[in-house]
């Protein structure tokens, strides 16, 4: 265990932490001739949209109950997808942390009746926040990361959300600064 999730285990030490390979899904689609764009290829809002239902499934997993999409990040189109190929979406929860957590997804695409080894084409991260039924935050378990590259997951997850983090408040202070000098945006 990494001293960061031995951290988080300390901050919510009533619920116990939970295994990244507890939650990890892969969720697999054919691709057809309604999931295409102009130029033939597998459109890419049908590949978020998998994306976000592998990572929507892992986050319920891990946090034990509804989880909602807050941000998607650093989606990469690597390969262009085709009509026919057997699309594979990997998922697994990569940090977490008092009501948040966030999701690596990697998208690997085979075609359907050949045997050759799946291509990665495409890969983001997303965060998910825990919600109860009214719609509020609520807690989720901490990610206990089990191998070396869960480790280096966690590790990279962390300095996404110090990023993420930085940006937004970067632009809230640009915000109210041009707002001080009489913007309106």
């Amino acid at each position: 265990m990494t001293d960061q999730a031995t951290a988080a285990q300390t901050e919510s030490p009533d619920i116990p932490g939970k295994p990244v390979a507890a939650s990890r899904t892969t969720l697999s689609h054919i691709m057809t001739h309604n999931d295409t764009n102009l130029l033939g290829t597998v459109h890419g809002g049908v590949i978020m949209k998998l994306v976000d239902d592998a990572a929507g499934a892992v986050a319920g997993r891990h946090s034990g109950g509804p989880a909602v999409t807050a941000s998607m990040d650093e989606m990469a189109f690597l390969e262009p997808v085709r009509v026919g190929d057997l699309v594979h979406v990997k998922a697994q929860v990569n940090w977490t942390g008092r009501t948040s957590m966030e999701v690596g997804v990697r998208v690997l695409a085979e075609r359907w009746n050949e045997s050759a080894p799946p291509t990665q084409v495409g890969s983001a991260y997303l965060v998910f926040a825990a919600v109860d039924a009214d719609g509020k935050p609520r807690r989720v378990p901490p990610v206990i990361p089990e191998t070396e590259q869960d480790k280096r997951r966690y590790q990279e997850a962390q300095i996404r959300r110090t990023h993420r983090l930085a940006r937004r408040r970067a632009i809230m202070e640009l915000r109210e600064k041009r707002a001080a000098e009489g913007y309106e945006d």
